[in-house]
């Protein structure tokens, strides 16, 4: 199952109760999981890491904010760390088997139901910025929730994204975004008396000043320390020595020594690991020669490609043939998602960017309802199977044995009757990807259209046996259902068409090549 990781920020650090009804409202979500509770006084914040399905995500993060909403009062509330809201900053970061695009819908989804359901405004931010001047996350806080409480309702530049234009009068905005992996990292120069120092090495770090481009840094005191806090936004790009040592680069020349460093939240792995093989230079070194990444690997609970495709060559009826069409519509929808990523933000493709977006966001949630739609199929049959299994020895008991199977055999027909409308829609998004996308990807489009041609093709064939099993009492229903799945199954072959043609004429002399 997809998962992403997602890093709320709470405007309090010093009320253990607030911080653990907070923590209890994610954890309290079904299919969320808290992996990290860190607080500092000084900054009066809480940050949590939780990682959860795609659908689950948004419902966590939102009751989080529910608690932050009535719990936390910035009118009354003084740190280090600047802040706009309650729930200061939300982001999704894309884990296992989730996209950034799939983040940018979590945040566009939780932007709008926080504002209508809590009345709290939201600016996105980062990939999920609606315009540039918003991507960066201190230009959305500039001012801070009393600066920005007064310049909303003037500045229409400060609009939110969504809700109207006054904060909340308590928990004020909140920034929701979508982002890669974030490191919040902190060096220490001694005493406050290197406040100064700490400042000036900050200035010099962080990329908007002309340091390193993906470092965003501030100078400040916590716990009467002089304190160098970043974040470290590309860790693959600027790696963690790299910092370190660039601090300490600099603090030197002010004749100033790093007394310790800190990370707060959580860190991947690999991270610290590149900064132990950097400090003992260690040649040649990679993740796969640890032991407990191959362990992992053995003991993985998720079901891998290769599981899936031995469960569907096994003896079982399940799963199959709906299920195989879902995933092939599923892997057609990820196909069409990766054009899209190879089109937008190019200069060539800059007349269809807006589109491209769009497409890339709708492929995202195609994906993932092609994924469920492969669970929901086997589900659908043993639903058959069990109806077959009721007792009929009286009338009674064959009348509604009767009535159990005529409805599951009409589910276990509706169920890959939407795979079908699914695929449709995947096969709708590559025809336009295969036309108006980037035509170095033109047969990539082209796959990913029969591919969902083919996931309805199948799904249809499930619909028409299904209903074909039907007694006289489903005739009427069944013929309705079948009626369907012949025009999706047209819809699904004309998209595909189109696709073709679009691939047969990029592979004419002079067109591009793949």
């Amino acid at each position: 199952m997809p998962l992403v990781e997602c890093v709320p920020n709470f405007s309090e650090g010093r009320d253990p109760v607030v911080i653990a009804a907070i923590r209890d409202a994610i954890a309290g979500t079904p299919g969320a999981h808290v992996l990290d509770v860190s607080s500092d006084v000084s900054h009066h914040r809480t940050v949590i890491t939780f990682v959860a399905s795609l659908d689950a995500a948004v419902p966590a993060a939102l009751a989080a904010m529910r608690v932050a909403r009535d719990r936390i009062d910035l009118t009354k509330h003084s740190g280090e760390h600047p802040r706009i809201g309650a729930t200061d900053v939300v982001p999704f970061i894309p884990l296992d088997g989730a996209t950034m695009d799939d983040c940018i819908a979590l945040a566009r989804e939780l932007g709008e139901r926080a504002a209508r359901e809590l009345d709290v405004p939201v600016y996105l931010y980062e990939r999920a910025a609606t315009t540039p001047a918003r991507e960066n996350l201190a230009d959305v806080r500039r001012g801070e929730f009393e600066t920005l409480r007064d310049e909303v309702r003037t500045n229409s530049a400060r609009r939110p994204d969504f809700g109207g234009a006054a904060l909340h009068p308590t928990a004020g905005a909140t920034a929701v975004g979508a982002r890669p992996f974030l490191v919040a990292y902190n060096i220490y120069l001694g005493d406050k008396s290197n406040l100064p120092v700490a400042k000036e090495v900050a200035k010099a770090i962080r990329g908007s000043s002309g340091g390193l481009r993906y470092v965003k840094g501030l100078g400040m005191e916590v716990d009467g320390q002089a304190q160098v806090s970043m974040n470290l936004v590309d860790t693959e790009k600027t790696p963690l020595h790299r910092v370190f040592d660039f601090v300490k680069t600099e603090a030197a020349a002010y004749g100033v020594t790093p007394t310790w460093s800190e990370i707060v939240g959580l860190v991947p792995e690999r991270v610290i690991l590149e900064a132990g093989a950097r400090h003992i230079q260690l040649r040649g070194f990679s993740k796969a020669m640890l032991l407990e990444t191959k362990v992992r690997e053995v003991a993985s609970g998720g079901e891998s490609l290769d599981a899936f495709v031995s469960r569907v060559a096994s003896p079982a009826p399940t799963p199959g043939g709906g299920s195989v069409a879902a995933h092939a519509g599923a892997l057609g929808a990820a196909l069409a998602q990766m054009v899209s990523g190879l089109t937008v933000g190019r200069k060539k493709y800059a007349a269809v960017d807006d589109e491209m977006k769009q497409l890339a966001l709708q492929a995202s949630a195609l994906r993932r309802a092609l994924t469920e739609l492969v669970t929901r199929d086997a589900e659908s049959y043993d639903g058959v199977r069990l109806a077959y299994q009721l007792p009929k020895d009286t009338d009674e008991q064959q009348a509604a044995r009767a009535t159990a199977i005529r409805e599951a055999l009409i589910n276990a027909a509706m169920v890959p009757l939407e795979t079908a409308r699914t695929a449709v829609d995947v096969a709708s998004v590559a025809a336009a990807l295969a036309e108006r996308g980037n035509s170095n990807a033109v047969s990539d489009a082209c796959v990913a259209a029969l591919l969902a041609e083919a996931a309805c093709k199948g799904a249809v064939l499930n619909v028409r046996i299904n209903v074909a099993s039907l007694d006289d009492a489903g005739t009427e229903r069944g013929a309705q259902l079948a009626s369907e799945a012949r025009k999706l199954l047209d819809a699904a072959s004309m998209h595909a068409r189109i696709a073709e043609a679009a691939a047969e004429h990029a592979m004419l002399p002079g067109g591009p090549t793949t």
